[in-house]
């Protein structure tokens, strides 16, 4: 299956866009699923995913939602691309912005449907956590095989990559670690604790990435029973 970055390179009048539209469907899908996970991990009041961990600390900070923050942590992360690929950087690769906006919308969708969901014990919290990560997953999955444009975290990955070839797996755990210890440092910078960081952001950061794979893994099986 194409990418969009590889329908560019035709002419215009050859372009499949039934192909594009079906691409940026499963992507639209795969954006809400990963939201409704973000405002699960939110509820389980564990801390979030590592890439919502910079913006759900600033939220405690800032009378903006979290799906504000995110869409102007986004922004800079779409930003730092830029300044990374310089005349490198694909044009099409702005529709980020337009992806980021839809985003942040669907974070505080969703949020606004958990509204709730208030764990009464450690145990549903993490139960509650644990759900948010398989679903979070979920989107993950929809949002790669979509093979249209990625969200600004995984395009600060790719543009290091580009740039230096070291294993966009390698940066990408780097570039979530980063985020932790951000995050981290800005809660106790701002409220002597932790506050938003915790042990469900440590264990999503470890988790999400093997369901992805199991995901991956069912789809390639299934398909195959097709064939």
């Amino acid at each position: 299956m194409k990418t969009i970055n590889d329908y560019i390179k035709l002419d215009l009048y050859k372009i499949d866009y039934k192909q594009v539209l079906n691409n940026y469907s499963i992507l639209i899908i795969g954006l809400f699923i990963m939201s409704f996970g973000v405002a699960l991990s939110v509820r389980s009041n564990l801390g979030t995913t590592p890439i919502s961990c910079i913006p759900y600390v600033l939220s405690f900070k800032f009378p903006l939602s979290l799906g504000t923050i995110t869409i102007l942590f986004n922004t800079l992360l779409i930003i730092i691309q830029i300044l990374i690929l310089r005349s490198k950087f694909p044009k099409i690769q702005l529709l980020q912005i337009i992806v980021n906006f839809i985003f942040g919308y669907f974070i505080d969708f969703s949020l606004y449907l958990t509204i709730n969901i208030i764990p009464t014990s450690y145990v549903m919290q993490w139960f509650i956590c644990f759900i948010s990560c398989i679903i979070i997953a979920l989107g993950v999955f929809f949002e790669v095989n979509s093979h249209a444009i990625v969200l600004p975290g995984e395009g600060v990955s790719l543009a290091i990559h580009s740039v230096t070839h070291t294993d966009f797996g390698k940066l990408k755990t780097y570039f979530d670690t980063t985020n932790v210890i951000l995050g981290v440092i800005m809660s106790l910078i701002f409220f002597g604790t932790f506050k938003g960081v915790g042990r469900g952001t440590i264990f999503a950061g470890v988790v999400v990435g093997y369901i992805v794979r199991f995901y991956r893994k069912l789809f390639l099986l299934l398909t195959n029973k097709h064939q």
